[in-house]
């Protein structure tokens, strides 16, 4: 599903990415670890089709996500660590997301239920002003009901009380299938019963990758 081809990219006088080769298959769940710096974000900004490489390739589904972008996008959902700052009420939002994507509004509200996040109290509240645990939980049910073969999420229970992420574990649990999760974290032990795999990255390099 992901494929990354000798993939490098640079900063002017730094390099972020270090001819990283690696692939993501359907029902690897996989977790990316490594310091700041070690060119975890830069990777996935390069997957979502962000940042253009000084060399190599990213194929998703084996379209180029700097050439085919709209079309990869299709196949990706991505809950970033911190939350962008949209200015729509939740409303707007779904309604966007509905229209833009193709989502099943009813799966937007089923997946932010089962988030326990009260959508029909704070339809007309600003998703800028929401607390960074509602917030999170929205995105997470959209991402789940946006249906995607690819999910991608970075420090996604980074906002979420212990009970909203045991609510997010068993969510991917099942929708786990047929799928690639990425998971970038720092806290291992939490994803450790989803992830198959665990890949480590220093100075832009994939220093280990092991499967569990």
């Amino acid at each position: 599903m992901i494929k990354i081809d000798n993939l490098t990219k640079k900063f002017g006088s730094s390099i972020s990415l270090d001819s990283v080769t690696c692939e993501f298959n359907k029902n690897d769940s996989i977790a990316i670890m490594g310091a700041n710096g070690a060119g975890k974000t830069t990777l996935i900004r390069s997957i979502l089709g962000y940042y253009h490489p000084d060399e190599g390739k990213v194929l998703i589904n084996g379209y180029s996500p700097i050439t085919d972008r709209v079309r990869v996008l299709k196949d990706i959902s991505f809950v970033p660590q911190l939350p962008p700052p949209i200015k729509l009420n939740i409303e707007e939002l779904i309604s966007y997301v509905v229209t833009s994507s193709d989502v099943e509004r009813a799966l937007i509200l089923h997946y932010a239920n089962e988030m326990k996040l009260n959508i029909k109290e704070n339809l007309n509240k600003s998703f800028f002003k929401l607390s960074g645990g509602m917030k999170q939980k929205l995105l997470i049910a959209i991402s789940l009901a946006k249906k995607s073969n690819i999910i991608i999420y970075d420090e996604p229970t980074a906002n979420l009380d212990p009970n909203a992420r045991d609510d997010f574990y068993r969510l991917l649990k099942q929708n786990e299938d047929e799928k690639v999760l990425l998971f970038v974290t720092h806290r291992l032990e939490e994803v450790k019963e989803l992830v198959n795999r665990q890949i480590y990255m220093d100075l832009g390099k994939v220093t280990s990758d092991e499967r569990v």
